[in-house]
């Protein structure tokens, strides 16, 4: 059986961080909290579970805490736990199932990340496979039988545990900040941090956050003559000038992605300007066009989005049956269960 440290950093969690502990009894031979600056009663919940608490100085940087986290682990395997996660009981089963019967040579194992409220969230799907359990130090392995090399992929296996995401309430505005802020220190974004900067800009991101990433956006829509990075720019830029009613700044970066293939996001962007020019039919053309587009960053562009922007056209025409017709698309339209 494989032993566990189960690992944790914290800040303000007494509201799930008994929930979150209560739902892991028995998977654990080790439990890792480190607090990064609470202010209310989360090291004394955590006390009721384990001594082994550690403070570590916020420095607005995840991946510090975690590494430290992490050093302070002993056991053969660490899972990686944030404190609004749950593990209802057939799934925690599942985890002991897997805790007895893990093979030695696995390194990482997947388990479904699922958004118990999907409504505002930043993500696109319900479900999606993300790396939670990870073998604390890695054998190295020669292969090949001649011209022989070292294996230098990880043997990843992809579980069936569906970890619950029971947030109480949003980080999307505390992740800006923290985005935003390293943004105008210059400091560089690798491709997966770059788009999930943008995607949250585009989803929950205030005209005032808009503005200040624009400088951001110009320099990497500058660096990048093509690509999905481009096209991401251009979104980005092209609701920023809608924002601030820069028409000239809007058409030139949401007409001219038309030549490279336009997403959906465009066509939205470009259906809410013909909408608030109350360009009604023009609007719907295009709100239209994006059922048929692939999204860049925000699949309910093509879904619910756009169906709820020509419900909105036709309710400001007067045809109520098609405002109804496309009202109830929108509302029983929902983002693909997982990704593939």
């Amino acid at each position: 059986m494989a032993t566990i440290s189960v690992c944790m950093i914290v800040k303000n969690e007494q509201n799930v961080l008994k929930r979150c502990l209560d739902s892991l009894k028995g998977l654990w031979e080790e439990l890792i909290i480190v607090d990064t600056g609470s202010t209310d009663n989360t090291k004394n919940i955590a006390r009721q579970y384990t001594d082994k608490i550690y403070d570590f100085q916020w420095v607005n940087d995840f991946s510090a805490a975690r590494n430290f986290a992490f050093s302070l682990c002993t056991q053969q395997y660490i899972y990686s736990v944030d404190a609004d996660e749950v593990l209802d009981e057939q799934n925690r089963q599942k985890f002991l199932l897997l805790k007895q019967n893990i093979l030695p040579e696995i390194e990482i194992v997947q388990m479904y990340y699922v958004n118990h409220n999907n409504e505002n969230s930043v993500y696109n799907f319900q479900k999606e496979l993300r790396p939670k359990l990870f073998k604390r130090l890695r054998e190295f392995d020669w292969i090949d039988p001649i011209h022989e090399r070292i294996r230098l992929e990880p043997i990843i296996y992809d579980s069936d545990i569906e970890i619950l995401h029971m947030p109480e309430g949003e980080h999307t505005n505390r992740d800006l900040k923290i985005l935003i802020d390293l943004a105008q220190q210059k400091k560089p974004f690798s491709d997966m941090l770059f788009k999930m900067y943008a995607r949250e800009l585009f989803k929950a991101g205030t005209q005032q956050q808009l503005l200040q990433s624009k400088p951001f956006f110009v320099s990497a829509f500058e660096d990048n003559t093509i690509g999905e990075k481009r096209q991401i720019c251009q979104i980005i830029l092209s609701k920023a000038a809608l924002a601030e009613n820069d028409i000239h700044s809007f058409l030139k970066h949401s007409i001219s992605q038309k030549a490279e293939g336009i997403t959906s996001e465009i066509c939205c962007l470009l259906g809410q300007y013909f909408y608030n020019q109350k360009e009604f039919l023009e609007s719907i053309s295009w709100y239209q066009y994006a059922l048929d587009c692939m999204p860049c960053m925000d699949i309910h562009c093509c879904g619910d989005t756009a169906l709820l922007g020509i419900a909105l056209c036709f309710e400001a025409i007067g045809d109520m049956e098609q405002y109804q017709t496309y009202k109830q698309l929108a509302d029983n339209w929902t983002p693909p269960e997982q990704a593939q």
